[in-house]
């Protein structure tokens, strides 16, 4: 039997054969922009997407991770029952806003005029005095602590021989283990909120500066009444940053208080407490659900966040 495509001219085959060519090329077109991001959502569903899914499904159910997927037991809302009802994430919860509170508000409190003043009065070496207020936040966690563990030293510390009178244990009373972490705390991100108000100062036109100063007003009032209003966008953004990862607080006293000191449950925040249901109890289940319950606690206060700034702040964010 002879097939329809022997019967076909040269001249026809070829064009049919240059027209197949032509479609391939066509998809490969199509198909070349998603290959070359393929990439960024195969590792996101790997390490971003599953994850987060997975501690949902975790935080359904009781595991022990030392034996395996099959001891899984479903258990539906307990976890966030449980975790809602101990007294421990209640008190770790409060210990966690007492932090954000404490070195939260004066991280803007002093970064705003911080960075107002290096707009107005620093103009060669703004970028030296900028790079060393952000030094701090791109320094490892490690190494601060062992530098602030040295300096908080009751015996031996350098704040202790500063101060009069009798030397304070920083790290060893409850009080002043919280004080000396919010110090901290405060210390390492106040260098990123300058960069991020600075960068905003800096979008503001001069004009407005120098028709303030033409009717008299003097740099308070030019802070007050020109730069604030204006910066409400960044400021917005600034402190929907510093709540985030204030509520997240783990690093800092984690590695200035040892797990085993007497204080260690002083300042222990809601992460500490998710880390230490999972990795010290082995409660996986209830670790997760904790970590959704602090998920929805930082999305409310985000979104009243929001509602305080109102559309002038936030909603000039998103658009």
């Amino acid at each position: 039997m002879i097939s329809p495509e022997s019967t076909l001219t040269p001249a026809v085959a070829s064009a049919r054969a240059g027209a197949s060519r032509a479609r391939r090329r066509k998809l490969a077109r199509k198909l070349a922009p998603y290959a070359f991001i393929a990439p960024f959502f195969v590792l996101f569903a790997v390490f971003g997407l599953f994850p987060l899914l997975f501690s949902v499904w975790l935080s359904l159910h009781q595991w022990d991770a030392a034996e395996g997927l099959a001891a899984m037991h479903w258990v539906g809302l307990e976890n966030y029952k449980y975790a809602i009802t101990d007294p421990w994430f209640a008190k770790s919860l409060l210990t966690t806003l007492w932090f954000a509170a404490v070195s939260g508000v004066p991280q803007h409190l002093v970064a705003l005029p911080l960075a107002f003043l290096i707009h107005m009065t620093l103009r060669r070496s703004r970028n030296f005095v900028v790079g060393a207020y952000f030094v701090p936040y791109v320094t490892s966690s490690v190494a601060i602590a062992l530098i602030f563990t040295t300096l908080f030293s009751k015996d031996f510390g350098v704040i202790n021989a500063l101060l009069p009178g009798p030397p304070i244990d920083w790290l060893g009373d409850a009080f002043w283990a919280r004080i000396a972490i919010a110090f901290v705390v405060f210390w390492r991100y106040l260098g990123w909120n300058v960069v991020l108000y600075l960068s905003a100062l800096q979008v503001i036109s001069g004009d407005l500066y120098e028709a303030a100063t033409l009717d008299g007003a003097s740099r308070w009032q030019q802070f007050r009444y020109v730069a604030l209003p204006l910066l409400k966008p960044m400021m917005f953004f600034a402190i929907t940053l510093t709540l985030i990862g204030n509520l997240q607080l783990f690093e800092e006293p984690f590695i200035l208080i040892p797990p085993d000191s007497g204080v260690a449950t002083s300042v222990m925040t809601t992460a500490m407490f998710m880390y230490r249901m999972a990795f010290s109890d082995g409660d996986f289940g209830t670790a997760s659900a904790v970590s959704w319950v602090l998920f929805f606690i930082i999305a409310a206060l985000t979104y009243g966040n929001a509602r305080l700034f109102g559309k002038e702040g936030g909603g000039d964010v998103a658009r």
